[in-house]
C-alpha cells in the first residue's frame, strides 16, 4: 500500500508538471502539481474505500490527476 502511494504522489507530480510546460494550464508549474497531488490523494483514498478503479494505480494516477486540473478552477483560467 505504501510504495502505490508514493508511486501515485510521484505520477501525480509528473503530470502536474507536464501538463503546465505542454501549455495545458497556466496555473503556475507548484498550482498545477498541487492540484495534481491532491486529485490524485483523493482519487487513491477513494478508490482503496469502494474497491474501484480503471485498472492499475498509475492509470488511476494519471486519470484523477488530469480530472482533477480541469475540474479545479483557478483564478487564472479563462
Amino acid at each position: 500500500m505504501f510504495p502505490t502511494l508514493i508511486g501515485t504522489v510521484v505520477i501525480a507530480g509528473i503530470v502536474g508538471y507536464a501538463a503546465e510546460r505542454t501549455g495545458f494550464t497556466h496555473n503556475g508549474i507548484l498550482p498545477s502539481i498541487i492540484i495534481c497531488v491532491g486529485g490524485a490523494f483523493v482519487f487513491y483514498f477513494v478508490a482503496l474505500m469502494f474497491g474501484f478503479g480503471f485498472g492499475s494505480p498509475g492509470l488511476n494516477a494519471i486519470l484523477a490527476s488530469v480530472g482533477a486540473l480541469i475540474v479545479v478552477p483557478t483564478h487564472w483560467r479563462r
